[in-house]
């Protein structure tokens, strides 16, 4: 009988598997896709759709199409746990599906935001398939609602947050809105981009100033409200809307899988990407922590384990040594920030040109294209032409 291959959640490094199943599949095996969304979406691109610099079309992978193509069968079904004995996904209301081996890449959620869910206001970055539609609703509602300029607030001060606050101003200088929308961002750290060099939070700081975005830092954000939010410090500030982009936290769906996690909730893994509990079982991008060498919750080294899970996949299914995943210290970092221009940062090199924009532009629509199948249909067909 053939083996069965699952992915659970198609994002950055599962998605790759399935891009390689096409012309490489494994042998005498079949692959099952299992996903929430028909789509998946491109975390690199969200700022730049959200600045209107791309289309929506162009963040999105359609997995329905990119499973046809590599010979898979898509799920979209919501897992309610593992059944580790039998080797079985479970769902709520779908049949089980078997597995020989499995592999997890379902994210990370931004960190407190279910405390704050009941508010109004509130706009949670993830699940980033509806963030887009979400946050346009509550802005126009907002628009439609108030007399005075609209206010919004971000919750998390990292380099997401950071790129959230300049695309989205951007996004409204373009489409004219009718009111003025004031921008602000929260941080419990003591400045934003907490990670990157000195030099590059200057610079992120200045930008930040130049465009009229006010940072609040040193204060964690303690309660929202439909039209405000408080500070630790007691201090109230009026906000329409509250987009909340903290760091990573567990999604609820790794707690009902049985796996050993680690203190923050995500998929304790060996350094092959396997989990402590059963080498059946792998566990990439955020939803894992190798507890040898833990590094953040950043796509960059989502992608770098592609070929490694590709690689260990393989030898797991049909024999052979596995290869250990060792991330690198650094990585070069490229932040969109709204105005045609990139600021980056590699090393101790900071650069805040148009370049740095039009290369971070190649980088992400070379990785994103080599999913979207009827982009590659379409480039097939005028090479023929």
């Amino acid at each position: 009988m053939a083996k069965n291959l699952v992915l659970l959640g198609v994002g950055h490094t599962n998605a790759h598997i399935v891009q390689q199943w096409e012309t490489n599949p494994i042998e005498g095996c079949e692959l099952t896709c299992i996903s929430k969304f028909a789509t998946a979406t491109y975390s690199g691109m969200l700022p730049g759709t959200l600045g209107d610099q791309f289309t929506d079309g162009e963040m999105r992978i359609d997995l329905k199409a990119l499973c046809k193509r590599a010979g898979a069968r898509l799920i979209l079904a919501e897992t309610s746990g593992l059944d580790l004995k039998t080797g079985k996904v479970l769902f709520a209301d779908h049949e089980a599906v078997a597995f020989d081996a499995l592999s997890i890449g379902v994210g990370s959620m931004p960190a407190g935001w279910e405390t704050h869910a009941e508010a109004a206001s509130l706009v949670p970055i993830k699940p980033m398939q509806t963030f887009l539609p979400r946050l346009n609703q509550h802005l126009a509602t907002a628009q439609a609602d108030r007399k005075r300029p609209s206010k919004v607030a971000i919750v998390g001060g990292g380099v997401a947050s950071v790129e959230i606050a300049l695309c989205l101003l951007q996004h409204c200088e373009r489409q004219k809105l009718s009111r003025q929308v004031s921008i602000e961002i929260f941080t419990s750290s003591e400045t934003v981009a907490e990670g990157m060099t000195p030099r590059s939070v200057r610079r992120i700081e200045q930008i930040l100033a130049s465009r009229g975005i006010q940072v609040i830092a040193g204060q964690r954000v303690t309660h929202v409200g439909d039209t405000f939010l408080e500070t630790e410090n007691g201090d109230r500030h009026e906000s329409e809307v509250v987009i909340w982009a903290t760091g990573a936290a567990a999604p609820p769906v790794l707690s009902k899988l049985g796996l050993q996690t680690d203190d923050r909730g995500f998929i304790a893994t060996s350094k092959t990407l396997q989990s402590l509990t059963d080498p059946r079982v792998f566990a990439v991008g955020d939803s894992g922590t190798i507890l040898e060498s833990p590094v953040p919750k950043a796509g960059v080294y989502a992608v770098r384990q592609c070929p490694v899970l590709s690689h260990n996949l393989q030898a797991f299914l049909s024999g052979g040594s596995m290869d250990a995943f060792d991330p690198q210290s650094d990585f070069l970092k490229l932040l969109n920030t709204g105005d045609g221009k990139a600021l980056l940062q590699y090393g101790c090199i900071t650069a805040h040109r148009r370049w740095c924009w039009q290369l971070k532009t190649w980088i992400d629509k070379r990785f994103v294209s080599e999913f979207q199948v009827d982009r590659c249909v379409d480039s097939s067909n005028q090479e023929a032409n």
